[in-house]
């Protein structure tokens, strides 16, 4: 029983001796893709994207209804990467953001321009653009208030 035990573990393993030669390793290795993996690396280390803004909420007082609100928010890249925003979106189709589809190289300055159409929106109202970018927390928000005074039925 004892050989039959030894004999068969041996069987086992055997393979598992012959799988660790390392020979023919190296030869796979692409060259370009250990260039292209050095750059990636390099842009990593630098560290996550940064974003600063000129404010992140806007007041756009008492207007009436009917009236088109717009505002620009200056957005400066303070990291040492370029930034990337890759979405911007409203939380409501009455409001509407125009980002920079382009990269933001480190020290630049871009605009985002919204526009809040208060058609059918009397009373306070709370917008959020939310923002899908590359910094370290993926999602930033900016905020839009003000009243809408309802226009009057006749």
């Amino acid at each position: 029983m004892k050989k039959t035990i030894t004999l068969f573990a041996l069987i086992i393993t055997a393979p598992l001796f012959n799988s660790c030669d390392n020979s023919k390793a190296a030869s796979k290795i692409d060259v370009t893709n250990l260039e292209v993996a050095k750059k990636r690396d390099a842009e990593i280390n630098k560290g996550a994207a940064s974003i600063r803004f000129d404010k992140t909420e806007f007041d756009f007082g008492t207007v009436n209804e009917g009236d088109i609100v717009s505002t620009t928010y200056k957005v400066t890249n303070s990291g040492k990467t370029d930034l990337i925003i890759t979405n911007a979106e409203a939380s409501c189709g009455c409001t509407v953001p125009v980002w920079p589809k382009e990269a933001i190289k480190p020290g630049e300055t871009a605009d985002i321009a919204v526009k809040f159409n208060t058609k059918g929106k009397p009373n306070r109202q709370s917008k959020n653009i939310t923002l899908s970018t590359n910094t370290a927390l993926g999602k930033e928000v900016l905020k839009l208030s003000g009243m809408v005074i309802p226009t009057t039925k006749k």
